[in-house]
């Protein structure tokens, strides 16, 4: 079968390359190719997985060398791409869930003028991310990381005619290049030392030149953890995820879900070998991902606009997603990948059914009532909402996290402070997703309905839905039998997580979780269903309003990047504005356009002069050769 792996990413390249020629196309032909080649992908991709998993390959691998890309000097880069049980599972999740949400957006976007430009883009899109996890050379999968931040900037400004949707793009694409320069700076490092960008070789090289500790491990650690953090939006930049709801909501979708945040995860896992080189950083990652996951919490707390809520939501799951890393929890921080991908699809398609039935209304303050006038979307976005909260035993979401709860206290590189980090978010995590679903469904209806839904869009939800609640049971904790399918799966790749306590005790930290998320869900549905007054009152508080500013703003992080950063830059630009530089090429440009009238006189459309022209020329080439 690995003679098929080709056909994954080129299907969603072929068809972006077809919709390139959108206005000679009618909507229904754009939407037959854009929804089409993904779903293709995905279907070649379940093909090979099955194959796959019943007849695992002797080397663990499927690889399928296409060409190569150039040869310089002896660096010649290779286009091959790679498929073992790490890459099997982000394809499955790229090139499935995408293909549900192109389903979806075939219908939602099915009014806008660029349709033919929004699928074009969204092809582009899980190309990009389908180069990035299949790359086996770390140059072929440069190309698509960098492709992905180009795509997420085309998508995020979409509706590039309002100013604000041009701004939110420029920033994600701003801030993410921090990281991919800082990513660009380790792969040339790593190239120095091992004279090869193959990934398997590097790993290989790694392991056995670079021991435990060394600063040049620690370095090229360093630098990749920064492309993570930039693409994976944590802090420190995490800043552009919020603004980059200004896209649309199948973009929110495909961002959060199956593309772009998640590349940092893939990087890491993938590199494992170079972060195990390296304790105190991957010490780091697991710091970073427990303060990320807190401080994006309590933002999602005080947000108002749902999909904002949703923004915030994702940058604290993928801290949990790092935390897992950085503890040596490698299978159950890809699980919680997959899982995460399938409810917050759901979460911000329902969102966008939501919005858009409530006549572009984003704020869950003007929404309410919608439980009984919106009863299919509810149920899907109750199903993704508890999955998010990781309700006990019902939704695939506490089968993942439960995961990471306990690895964070039990792996060998776990701590208490962790582990209580993620305890605490979790709390949090119950709070605001209780609060959004009370705010949107329930109360008094605020906004009245518009158009409801049709099945290109509730046909995807009730999929998700079905996945948030039942894919959790793959992998069930350790104290509650013996499937492990997926960690069984991912460990052919991704070494085994090293432990420093038993099983025992795990039923007590799984029920301390469970009172701990089932508390926040009772203490949310209190305060805003039993008492709304009570927030009003703690508003008008200088401590709670203080806080709600503090979280609402995001910490102030844009203030303060703004400040130390943004009008600097802007004043040494305004400064710097008419320096000797520009005047240079002033001159030059004045030059060529005064030599441009002076030879333009002689063009003056009279054959008489012309002719004349011609013959004192002649005059002059004669005389000079007779001189010469």
């Amino acid at each position: 079968m690995q003679h098929l792996l080709w056909l994954i990413p080129t299907l969603p390249l072929a068809g972006f390359l077809i919709l390139a020629l959108g206005r000679y196309l009618s909507r229904t032909t754009v939407a037959l190719v854009g929804v089409g080649s993904v779903s293709l992908s995905a279907l070649i991709t379940i093909i090979i997985g099955v194959n796959f998993i019943s007849n695992p390959p002797p080397s663990g691998a499927y690889s399928q060398f296409l060409w190569t890309w150039f040869n310089a000097s002896g660096f010649a880069p290779k286009i091959s791409l790679y498929l073992d049980s790490l890459s099997l599972v982000f394809v499955f999740v790229i090139t499935f869930v995408s293909a549900l949400i192109h389903l979806y957006s075939s219908e939602f976007m099915i009014e806008d003028k660029s349709y033919a430009r929004f699928f074009a883009y969204m092809n582009l899109f899980v190309f990009s991310m389908l180069i990035l996890v299949l790359a086996e050379d770390l140059l072929l999968m440069y190309l698509g990381w960098e492709g992905v931040g180009l795509c997420s900037f085309l998508l995020i400004g979409f509706w590039y005619e309002k100013q604000e949707n041009g701004l939110a793009a420029q920033k994600a694409f701003i801030i993410t290049r921090i990281g991919d320069t800082a990513m660009a700076i380790g792969l040339f490092i790593l190239f120095y030392q091992f004279q090869t960008l193959h990934i398997p070789a590097l790993l290989q090289g790694a392991s056995n030149k670079w021991q435990i500790g060394a600063p040049i491990a620690c370095t090229v650690a360093l630098l990749l953890l920064a492309g993570g953090i930039g693409k994976s939006a944590q802090l420190p930049l995490q800043t552009w995820l919020p603004d980059a709801m200004a896209g649309p909501s199948p973009v929110s979708a495909l961002i959060h879900a199956a593309t772009m945040v998640t590349a940092g995860v893939y990087l890491i896992a993938r590199m494992h070998v170079i972060f195990e080189r390296s304790p105190f950083t991957q010490h780091l990652v697991a710091v970073i991902g427990a303060v990320t996951l807190l401080l994006a919490g309590c933002s999602a707390l005080a947000q108002f606009d749902i999909k904002r809520v949703l923004a915030y939501s994702t940058i604290s799951q993928i801290g949990y997603m790092f935390l897992a890393l950085g503890v040596g929890a490698w299978s159950a921080a890809i699980f919680h990948f997959m899982i995460h991908a399938f409810f917050k699809a759901l979460l911000f398609l329902a969102a966008g059914a939501v919005i858009e039935t409530q006549h572009h209304e984003h704020n869950m303050f003007k929404m309410g009532g919608l439980k009984d006038k919106m009863p299919l979307i509810f149920w899907t976005f109750l199903a993704g909402a508890m999955s998010l909260a990781a309700l006990p035993l019902v939704s695939a979401g506490f089968y993942s996290k439960d995961q990471i709860l306990w690895y964070a206290w039990s792996a060998e590189k776990g701590t208490a402070w962790l582990w209580l980090a993620a305890l605490i978010g979790a709390l949090i995590t119950a709070a605001y997703t209780t609060r959004m679903i009370i705010l949107t469904f329930f109360g008094e209806s605020k906004t009245p309905l518009g158009h409801l839904p049709g099945m290109r869009i509730t046909i995807p939800l009730v999929i998700l839905a079905v996945l948030s609640i039942t894919a959790g049971f793959i992998e069930l904790p350790h104290n509650f039998g013996q499937v492990t399918i997926f960690s069984d799966l991912v460990q052919k790749t991704l070494p085994e997580t090293r432990m420093q306590a038993g099983v025992e005790s795990e039923f007590a930290f799984q029920l301390i979780a469970a009172i701990i998320g089932l508390s926040g869900i009772y203490l949310t549905w209190w305060t805003y269903a039993k008492n709304p007054g009570i927030i009003d009152k703690l508003k008008s508080q200088a401590l709670p309003s203080t806080l709600h500013r503090l979280w609402f703003s995001g910490w102030f992080f844009d203030t303060i990047y703004n400040a130390l950063f943004v009008k600097p830059f802007k004043t040494i630009t305004s400064i710097n504005k008419n320096d000797f530089i520009d005047q240079i090429y002033t001159a030059l440009v004045q030059f060529t356009n005064t030599l441009n009238r002076i030879l333009s006189l002689s063009q003056s459309g009279s054959l008489r002069w012309y002719i004349m022209g011609i013959i004192m020329g002649s005059i002059i080439i004669l005389t000079l050769n007779i001189l010469l």
